[in-house]
């Protein structure tokens, strides 16, 4: 039989494993509905103890968003192989993995919680939309963006953000219907954007010039031929 002895912890193993506790919690009620205690008790240590590694709530919920935000952040990374719909469509796959899998925590974050106000906080969603915009940029074969293009994109990033809280409250509509829609969104955007601008107008060619018959921006083309008909 096993001694029972339980293996006493390193100070960042301790510090990683009350990020993922809090993390497991955050994404089932919003942080401000987390007690230290609840997080004390889930860790299997004491409250004061807690306080040992972390000087209060505020720098435990900094510490576990800067691993959400680094998590969300890393959802934006795909292969830049391969025709940019069917990138996007995967890309928006996996961001909404994420709010799906941390639903109360990542409406706290982009609506404000218990850390709203802090300068790190900001930050951290900063960091986010940042990296998401540079990940766009990559799959666009773009290093310096026009300020036509940086409208589009950030506006994207918006509209990906604001689509997936108002999602999140009562998920009326099927979420997989929401991520081919936001790739339909992108392609519109640039489509307005590209009416208006020539540099746009030469991305957009870029962008379909590649783009199969059954792929995500050929749908979209199809669906609103059939609507002017």
């Amino acid at each position: 039989m096993g001694t029972g002895v339980r293996r006493r912890m390193g100070v960042e193993e301790r510090r990683q494993q009350l990020i993922g506790v809090a993390l497991e919690l955050f994404s089932r009620r919003s942080p401000d509905e987390v007690s230290i205690d609840e997080i004390a008790s889930a860790a299997g240590i004491s409250r004061p103890l807690v306080y040992h590694y972390f000087p209060g709530k505020l720098s435990l919920y900094e510490a576990a968003l800067k691993r959400a935000s680094e998590d969300l952040a890393s959802r934006f990374a795909e292969p830049h192989e391969g025709p940019l719909g069917a990138r996007l469509l995967r890309v928006m796959c996996r961001y909404f993995d994420f709010v799906d899998e941390h639903g109360p925590g990542f409406s706290a974050l982009m609506r404000g919680g218990p850390a709203v106000g802090s300068s790190t906080t900001n930050a951290l969603i900063d960091s986010v939309r940042q990296a998401a915009y540079e990940q766009m940029l990559a799959h666009l074969g773009v290093t310096d963006a026009p300020p036509r293009l940086e409208l589009v994109v950030r506006s994207w990033i918006s509209l990906a953000e604001s689509t997936a809280l108002i999602w999140l409250d009562g998920r009326r509509v099927p979420r997989a219907e929401l991520e081919v829609q936001l790739v339909h969104d992108f392609a519109a955007l640039a489509a307005v954007s590209a009416a208006h601008d020539k540099d746009m107008a030469l991305l957009l060619r870029t962008m379909v010039r590649n783009e199969p018959a059954d792929g995500p921006f050929a749908e979209l083309v199809g669906r609103l031929v059939a609507l002017a008909s």
